[in-house]
């Protein structure tokens, strides 16, 4: 159980420390993992910015995701759900261009219009509060992996064994503190896992602006 947040971030940022791990650049997938990422960056002493993803949302149950979308358009798919469900392959073509325009607008939001740069030959650690599908970590990695991130490593307090192992696939390395056998959602590894707003979570990037 952790306390929040801030408090997974610092137990994350001991792991990486533990075993070693040596990043150039904390990513963030906002909002929930802003708050983490700050406590995650500020440990190893690198900055701290953002990734972001968009899922696909399926016909008549938005928050069911057939897949993920990152803001520069990488792509993941979940085939089995789309077969499963019977998803036209016009649904998803208007779904990825929707979502794809959103995501762009959040990061462009995030990062004051400014693009995720080049990556090339960093070491980049992207982290997020926990994951439970794992869709839009999927998105992000691939954009990030698409950036020249290397090696790239994916970390997280939480998530379900299966989810965990399958991103090893998207990832050099993937360091989660805890899969439960009974995992249900991420809030309930949390004693307060609170929304973050968008405006506090804008709040958590302003000690690397002031570096620029």
């Amino acid at each position: 159980m952790f306390a929040d947040r801030s408090d997974a971030g610092e137990r994350l940022a001991e792991r990486l420390a533990s075993e070693d791990v040596s990043v150039d650049l904390v990513l963030a997938i906002p909002r929930g993992g802003l708050p983490l990422g700050r406590a995650v960056a500020d440990a190893l002493d690198v900055p701290l910015d953002v990734v972001v993803a968009k899922k696909l949302g399926a016909p008549r149950n938005p928050e069911f995701a057939i897949g993920a979308v990152a803001s520069d358009g990488s792509t993941w798919y979940n085939e089995d759900a789309i077969d499963r469900l019977g998803v036209s392959g016009a649904y998803v073509r208007d779904e990825w261009q929707e979502q794809t325009v959103a995501a762009r607008q959040k990061a462009a939001t995030y990062r004051q219009g400014k693009r995720l740069g080049d990556l090339d030959g960093q070491a980049v650690a992207v982290v997020d509060d926990g994951v439970a599908t794992g869709s839009t970590a999927r998105a992000c990695l691939r954009q990030v992996r698409e950036a020249g991130a290397d090696p790239l490593i994916f970390a997280v307090p939480v998530g379900p064994s299966d989810t965990v192992a399958e991103l090893g696939a998207e990832a050099d390395r993937v360091i989660c503190l805890d899969t439960p056998p009974d995992f249900r959602a991420v809030g309930q590894y949390y004693r307060s896992f609170e929304q973050v707003p968008d405006e506090e979570a804008l709040t958590y990037l302003d000690r690397d602006e002031a570096k620029m």
